[in-house]
């Protein structure tokens, strides 16, 4: 057959095969394979919830990696590997990281497996998978700190020698100057909200106080008030607090202890519905509302309120810090919530903050505070024992530690107490003893003076004073004052008393009492001057420590250990590690929240480009967002500031960089909004290009392969510069030598996560994807795909090279528009059902029926091809027509006919006119002369349905034909143009029109080549012709089908025409037709076998029958109601078939259209080997719905079987058929596999007859089974085919009984449906052995009208009793007790 195409209106379409097709439930990740060529494999999904994120390959192994705990049906945490030569998923280990990992990294040159992520096992965000010891390990830098800190990137750097390690965390070196540590504590999470002084405030831990919030929501996901005093995760359930609605909310705190509070924290809701919009402070026990200051983030001015305080309602401020006038000593707090947006008030955060930071002399008081790395802690010597004693306070009581101390003892003997307070940050303090009274504990005579020592920090000398206990009431006395500066995470602040060197008093009884209480931390200002310092800025200058955000450098040659959850010391620091340093400065040390290094990519010059999330506040790059590079020792702004959204990936390809992420233009707009999710920057020219205008959403990752750039994500279509859009559906490739979007070879319908490189090979690089994937096909293409010989495997596919689009937005003329009927999908009704003809259709009417309306061909649709041998390129390309447009330029389209090459996979357009419409039927002629059919006009030249091109000249015969007309209220529609051996001079044109310039032929005319006039076929014709076929030994025979009426008023919707007498036939009996016929077909041109197919006359079910020379008998009744079948054709095998009287061995009829089936499911070719329907091929359309195929085009124009020219190129389709019985059995178990892709949405349509018993309907799924077991019987007892001489009347006598022998390997009809259990059957697939049941639930909802069928409802639960047979399962409804099939793929 030559060069093969396959046309229609598809986005993607898979082959048949074997194999069960996936059930896609986009809740999990499923991970896809993807050959050089495009073609996509399903590998398996994850668990509910789950999310893949990261993958690499280490000797042919792959390496993935997320946040789930199942894929492929094993038990994995967060990374597994895959084997793609044995198709496994294997897990790591058990102790590997214990949350999700982003990152991975391959390091096959020493079989390591490095990961990344949010985890703190094996190691703090990092851990290393060794592949030969198949062991877990810590890096030898421990891994990274810091609040919430994650990896989100580990990638080589230019030469592969180090690693590159990108994310949210901090890490600190040791330097060479006097440290100032910055003022803000890196362990909070930044918000616009606070400042450096309030976040410096340690919050006061409030996991022992009593609190309540009333009144409270009655969903238990939000209830709970204790989890936003130091929330896990982002704002949400298990996270946050919602009142009841409608209702304002009072929250109370009680602690019945003394606290020093200089403030509140309070982030609000942004749940949907919920919000804080005003509150009021009230202290305890005084019961006053406090007057409160904050920042305004919109303004960044001091305000002050009393009541009715602002929350703000910006999702961006995670919080803010509300502070008191002074710090205010009380017991507990009231948060009133007074105003809401939506259904009611809620908070995520909600926290006190102290005056600065505190020290309990109890140690069981000393609770980690909410941010804190550990809590303050206490030291002592000697003997301490508790007392307890009333404050100041009413109600409340105060526990302190008390030692004695002989007179006389050396200070240096005696009792020490050492308090260790958290300092967050550093800053100016004041540091105060708080001492009871001796009145209340009434041991005024016992005390003394004692010693106080401060280690304050900073190198700082111990400040050292002597204070009186000797205190009638309880006092505050200050110690020290002065600045405070842990210079490491392992530095703390101490606070030591001892026993004074001269005490004071006379004791009682020969002792002293030393009285411990509390030590307190009064934060007065978050600058730091020291003596030594020469810069009070962010920390990352000066001799102390230099902290750096969100990259850090490793090299792999390193056999250094050090901890990088520390401060590292200077040794340890590579050139690089100085671009954190930057980054921390130039960020301000806002490096929390929603700041993240996303990406991370070093070119050969040695510029280092990262990417994320982040906006620079300072230093030269001030202004910059979401990329930078670093170069030349400093960060350096990209031109026009960067990206206006975030960056999730890069990829790089010489000088280019190209980036994947939420943005739509550089930050200053420079590229009028053409930037949607993808760009590409000019490392060497500081400039930026587009990719078209990008895709229509969010691009989560990208790969470089094969120079193509992968895209992947959460959007729909991709969008060249001139405006043209296609459909693509979450991966899209960009050819970076041709400078525009392909064909990415597969499709997909969901959410991608990830694309990344697999293994090379001699054809290029494969890949793997992942995501929340809704649908797949095999094969993506917008319309048309090449086929091939493959082998025994099936045809090689090669999908449409680029990437065909919706129509352009131009006007199309008046006489162009048609009215389209809506197409109606319908549910399935019975398929193949041996019936006699009468029981299935009512006596046709001599009136000429209604031809059906023309296929659907939403754009973009290819729905005719032909082949032309172009002598300028030497290349045989195909000419598509359809419904489709194409970029001809950046800024120019061109639509529904275009010339396309296979060998370049470049599509061109004709020259001179533009066609308005669709086109449906192509021709050419050996003078290269191009014949154009359809419902379209040209722009510029006279053409109205049909026209005619001249393919050397390339311009249009504008007077060569007169054009057709239409009859009155109607428009011209050709949707044939074809040519006989019997009349090599003429081209038969059909439709539906009423004329030719002046000659009257009505739906069918012939054009002279030679005289260039039209002439009619024969007289008394009249009516609409859909397709046009020949028969005879010389093509002397003309077969049209449609909705035709001949002379007399007969209504023949298939007739004959010959060419010899000019006269017109009916074939057979007209009224065996049930109605207006869409698609014909001769078997090699053969007048006496005959296939027609289209729909009944009241359009309500298609049909399928078959000439034999002497009637007409149907072939396929079964064909539910939503198939329509667009184009009938006898193809070639590569291997033969049972013969049987309809067809030959050597062949099968090509059915193509849009094709359902109850057993074997939707398909858009199918294959009939004159008994069995085989699907071959399902498509897609780009929303995921079935696609249409609309014709199988070649390139040999006289092929025939008795010559075998299907063997001259190798190209035939198709599947390999053997003559075995066994194979037989296989073909129709793929059959019953396909159910999978079974759409029911209606009832099932069905015949009756009150002369026929209903057995003699074939029931669903019996007649596969009996088809399965005729070939089982074949294969087992030696018997002839079963295919062989069926017989109606055969099957029917044997329903009824008629067998003189019962089937030992049944069941029939009779013993499997009408079995009432499934131990009433006697044998067959059924069970030979019973099973216990299992439980499932329906997916999907089923009539079950069917005999045998069980009827499902979405969500029911049943018992399935027998699920040997992949297709349907039989099964109980455990409330009623019945029994039945039903199909599995409905099932989970």
């Amino acid at each position: 057959m030559g060069q093969v195409g396959l046309a229609g209106a598809f986005a993607g379409l898979t082959l048949f095969d074997n194999s069960t097709p996936p059930a896609f439930d986009p809740s999990t990740s499923s991970l896809l394979s993807r050959t050089p060529q495009g073609a996509l494999t399903y590998l398996g999904n994850t668990n509910s919830g789950g999310s893949i994120s990261s993958a690499c390959a280490i000797n042919e192994v792959y390496y993935i990696a997320g946040s789930f705990s199942s894929i492929g049906n094993i038990s994995a945490s967060y990374v597994v590997s895959y084997s793609p030569s044995s198709g496994t998923f294997s897990a790591l280990g058990s102790d590997g990281p214990n949350g999700p990992v982003s990152a991975v990294y391959c390091d096959s040159s020493n079989n390591k497996l490095w990961v990344g992520g949010h985890f703190s096992s094996p190691g703090a965000s990092v851990a290393i998978w060794n592949t030969n010891s198949r062991s877990w390990s810590v890096p030898p830098f421990k891994g990274f700190t810091g609040a919430d800190a994650q990896v989100t990137t580990i990638t080589s750097n230019a030469s592969d020698t180090s690693l590159f390690f990108s994310g949210s965390f901090l890490t600190s070196f040791s330097g060479g100057m006097d440290p100032t540590n910055n003022t803000n504590n890196p362990n909070v999470p930044y918000s616009p909200g606070a400042s450096p002084f309030s976040s410096s405030l340690v919050p006061s831990p409030l996991q022992a106080t009593e609190i309540v919030g009333a009144p409270s929501s009655t969903n238990p996901e939000f209830s709970d008030i204790q989890t936003i005093l130091c929330p896990t995760g982002p704002d949400g359930p298990g996270n946050t607090w919602l009142a009841a609605d409608g209702n304002p909310a009072l929250i109370t705190v009680r602690a019945f202890a003394s606290i020093s509070a200089y403030g509140i924290r309070l982030g609000n809701t942004f749940q949907s519905g919920y919000g804080t919009t005003a509150f009021s402070a009230t202290s305890i026990p005084d019961n006053t509302v406090q007057t409160l200051s904050y920042v305004d983030p919109s303004t960044g001015q001091n305000i002050t309120c009393t009541n009715n305080c602002p929350l703000s309602t910006d999702s961006s401020i995670l919080y803010q810090d509300f502070l008191f006038t002074t710090p205010v000593a009380l017991t507990g707090v009231q948060i009133t919530l007074s105003a809401w947006k939506g259904t009611a008030p809620g908070l995520h955060i909600m926290q006190l903050l102290s005056s600065g930071a505190f020290a309990s002399a109890v140690s069981t008081q000393n609770t980690q505070s909410c941010f804190a790395p550990n809590p303050s802690n206490i030291t002592m010597t000697g003997s301490w024992t508790s007392k307890n004693a009333n404050t100041d306070i009413p109600a409340t009581l105060q526990t302190v530690l008390v030692s004695t101390v002989p007179i006389g003892t050396p200070a240096s003997q005696a009792p020490t107490f050492t308090w260790m307070p958290y300092v967050s940050a550093s800053g100016q303090y004041d540091v105060n003893l708080i001492i009871p009274g001796c009145a209340n504990f009434q041991d005024c005579a016992l005390r003394t003076s004692v010693q106080v020592t401060i280690f304050p920090g900073d190198g700082s000398q111990p400040y050292v004073s002597t204070v009186s206990q000797q205190l009638q009431n309880d006092a505050t006395v200050l110690v020290y004052s002065g600045p405070i500066v842990p210079s490491s995470s392992s530095f703390v602040t101490t606070v030591t008393m001892s026993l004074a060197d001269q005490p004071t008093g006379g004791g009682q009884n020969g002792e002293y009492e030393l009285v411990a209480g509390n030590v307190e931390l009064v934060l007065t200002s978050a600058n730091v001057t020291s003596s030594s310092s020469t810069s009070p800025n962010n920390g990352s200058t000066g001799t102390g420590t230099q902290h750096g955000f969100g990259f850090f450098e490793w090299s792999l040659n390193s056999k250094a250990t050090i901890d990088a959850t520390g401060v590292m010391p200077n040794t340890s620091e590579t050139s690089l590690d100085m671009v954190s340093i930057d980054l921390y400065d130039a960020l301000g040390a806002a490096t929390a929240g929603s700041t993240v290094i996303s990406t991370v990519v070093q070119h050969p010059s040695g510029a280092v480009f990262l990417g994320g999330s982040f906006r620079f506040t300072t230093g030269s790059v001030s202004g910059a967002s979401n990329i930078v590079a670093y170069k030349n020792g400093s960060l350096f702004a990209l031109s026009n500031n960067g990206l206006n959204g975030a960056v999730t990936s890069f990829a790089l390809y010489g000088n280019e960089l190209y980036i994947g992420g939420s943005f739509s233009d550089t930050q200053s707009a420079s590229m009028q909004g053409k930037m949607m999710g993808v760009a590409m920057y000019n490392v060497e020219t500081n400039t930026w290009n587009t990719l078209g205008a990008g895709v229509n959403g969010f691009v989560a990752s990208i790969a470089l392969a094969n120079t193509q750039i992968q895209v992947a994500g959460n959007f729909t279509e991709t969008r060249a510069a001139s405006g043209l859009s296609a459909s693509v559906g979450g991966v899209a490739t960009w050819d970076i030598e041709r400078g525009s979007w392909v064909n990415s070879g597969g499709f997909v319908i969901g959410d991608l996560t990830f694309v990344g490189n697999g293994a090379s090979n001699s054809q290029g690089e494969s890949q793997f994807l992942a995501g929340n994937i809704q649908s797949m096909a095999e094969y993506g293409a917008t319309g048309l795909v090449m086929l091939s010989n493959g082998g025994n495997n099936g045809p090689t596919v090669t999908p449409l090279g680029i990437q065909l689009g919706t129509t352009a937005n131009v006007s199309v003329p008046a006489t162009a528009a048609r009215k389209r009927s809506s197409h109606h999908r319908r549910g399935p009704a019975a398929w193949i059902s041996h019936l006699k003809i009468s029981t299935l259709f009512a006596r046709q009417s001599t009136s000429l029926s209604m031809l059906p309306p023309l296929p659907p061909a939403p754009a973009p649709a290819v729905l005719a091809g032909v082949f032309w041998s172009n002598s300028s390129s030497s290349h045989e390309v195909a000419i598509i027509g359809g419904n489709f447009s194409f970029p001809t330029s950046s800024s120019a389209m061109s639509q529904a006919i275009a010339i396309y090459d296979p060998v370049t996979s470049s599509v061109t357009a004709l020259a001179g006119a533009q066609v308005y419409g669709v086109v449906r039927a192509l021709y050419v002629d050996t003078e290269s002369h191009l014949y154009v059919g359809g419902e379209f006009n040209l722009s510029d030249a006279n053409g109205n349905g049909f026209a005619i091109y001249d393919l050397i000249a390339r311009q249009w015969f504008t007077a060569v034909a007169q054009p057709l007309q239409a009859t009155s209220g109607s428009s011209v529609a050709v949707r044939s143009i074809t040519t006989s051996t019997y009349k090599p001079n003429i081209v038969v044109v059909a439709g539906s029109f009423a004329q030719a310039g002046t000659v009257t032929c009505q739906g069918i005319c012939l054009f002279d080549t030679t005289l260039n006039q039209w002439s009619a076929l024969g007289s008394g014709m009249q009516g609409d012709i859909f397709s046009v076929s020949y028969a005879g030994n010389n093509q002397e025979l003309l077969i049209a089908a449609g909705a035709i009426t001949l002379s007399g008023g007969t209504s023949s919707n298939v007739a004959r025409y010959s060419f010899a007498n000019a006269t017109w036939t009916a074939i057979g009996n007209p009224t065996a037709i049930p109605g207006p016929v869409t698609a014909v077909e001769v078997n090699n041109g053969n007048s006496s076998s005959i296939f027609a197919a289209g729909r009944t006359a009241d359009g309500s079910s298609p049909f399928m029958v078959f000439w034999d020379g002497v009637s007409w008998s149907n072939v396929g009744s079964g064909l539910q109601g939503n198939s329509n079948i667009s184009q009938l054709l006898m193809v070639p095998l590569q291997n033969t078939h049972n013969s049987n009287s309809v067809i030959e061995s050597d062949r099968m009829l090509m059915i193509s259209g849009t094709l359902s089936e109850s057993s074997s499911g939707s398909a858009s070719s199918v294959l009939f080997d004159g008994q069995t329907f085989i699907p071959y091929i399902v498509s897609m359309s780009a929303q995921g719905t079935m696609g249409y195929v609309s014709s199988l085009f070649y390139s040999i124009t006289d092929f025939s079987f008795s010559q075998q020219h299907f063997l001259a190129t190798g190209v035939v389709i198709l599947i390999s058929i053997a003559t075995a019985a066994g194979v037989v059995f296989l073909i129709a178990l793929i059959g019953i596999l396909w159910t999978l892709l079974s759409r029911r949405d209606d009832k099932l349509a069905r015949y009756e007859n009150d002369d026929e018993d209903d057995d003699s309907v074939q029931h669903r799924p019996s007649s596969l089974l009996e088809h399965i077991n005729a070939a089982t019987r074949t294969t087992i007892l030696g018997t002839q085919s079963p295919f062989n001489n069926f017989s109606v009347e055969k099957e029917e006598a044997a329903r009824e009984g008629g067998a003189t022998e019962p089937d030992p390997l049944g069941p029939d009809a009779s013993n499997y449906l009408r079995a009432e259990t499934p131990s009433d059957a006697v044998v067959g697939t059924m069970a030979a052995e019973e099973e216990a049941s299992r439980p499932a639930h329906a997916r999907y909802s089923f009539d079950g009208t069917g005999e045998g069928e069980l009827p499902l409802t979405t969500g029911m639960e049943i018992e399935v009793l027998d699920d040997r047979d992949n297709a349907w399962w039989y099964a109980r409804n455990p409330q009623t007790g019945r029994e039945g099939v039903v199909p599995a793929s409905y099932l989970y």
